[in-house]
């Protein structure tokens, strides 16, 4: 990553970044930096994220700034900056660097800008922290994607957006709903669901979640678990039946149907034998 030494030279400094793999431009980083100084430098794409605890000094467009805990940080690409801990402990913080092409492509919208760098905003700032975690650990990409577009709407609020022609109009997903039907244990991608509707990914993704109220990928595990509990019904094994429908294992299957139903998948089974 711009701007990240290979290796930092204070054991307290430590910093991770992941690359998404099925997705151009977006890279994921945290670190907690307590010596560390960044010197001067730029990142190719949007700098967007939020400050967990501490707080950060940094040089910013030649002004000084302070980002404190519960704040959100946007910069704008190729704006040169530095950075050090401002706070005994240093900082601990959470980033998505996402080119401008990207953004375009999830959103809509190019033209993005933000004229301030930091805001102390703690109900935004802690969203973004859950949802910068949610990428971090996503491992389906629909899931992944689903989740960048909420991270860039809650972004969307503080950026500059050129006015837009209006977006065309909804469309009808019944195909798609079939189609993920069909296909609950498999890893689907954004780009096979939006060339089932004959969209563009991103667009697509905009228009389902408009008209469902949902993304594709909290459609696809709502389907998911409502057929885990048909099968359970039935009196399948959870082991086998998290296998049929696509989660990872027993224990996925057993959060996710507790999240969902309020019990676990034993449990309800031995209420039906009641």
């Amino acid at each position: 990553m711009q701007g990240v030494p290979s290796k930092l030279t204070s054991r307290r400094d430590a910093a991770e970044f992941r690359l998404a793999s099925h997705r151009e431009g977006v890279e994921l980083y945290r670190a907690h930096i307590v010596r560390h100084a960044f010197e001067p430098h730029t990142h190719d794409g949007f700098g967007l994220g939020a400050i967990e605890s501490g707080v950060e000094r940094f040089r910013y467009r030649g002004a000084e700034h302070l980002a404190p805990p519960d704040s959100v940080v946007m910069m704008n690409p190729d704006e040169l900056h530095t950075g050090h801990a401002e706070t005994e402990g240093g900082w601990r913080y959470r980033m998505v660097y996402i080119e401008p092409q990207a953004v375009a492509d999830v959103t809509g919208e190019p033209g993005w800008w933000f004229n301030d760098v930091v805001r102390d905003d703690q109900p935004s700032a802690r969203r973004v922290t859950l949802l910068l975690d949610a990428l971090w650990q996503a491992r389906e990409p629909l899931a992944f994607d689903g989740l960048l577009l909420e991270l860039l709407t809650l972004f969307r609020r503080h950026a500059r957006v050129p006015r837009k022609a209006a977006d065309g109009g909804s469309v009808r997903f019944a195909p798609v709903v079939d189609y993920l039907h069909a296909h609950l244990s498999q890893r689907l991608t954004l780009d096979e669901l939006a060339d089932v509707a004959g969209l563009s990914p991103f667009h697509f993704l905009r228009q389902f979640q408009a008209h469902h109220h949902a993304t594709p990928q909290q459609m696809l595990m709502a389907f998911r678990l409502a057929e885990a509990k048909r099968q359970l019904a039935r009196g399948g094994k959870p082991a086998d039946i998290a296998a049929a429908v696509g989660l990872a294992d027993q224990a996925h299957l057993t959060r996710a149907f507790a999240r969902r139903y309020g019990v676990t998948p034993a449990r309800y089974q031995r209420e039906l034998r009641r």
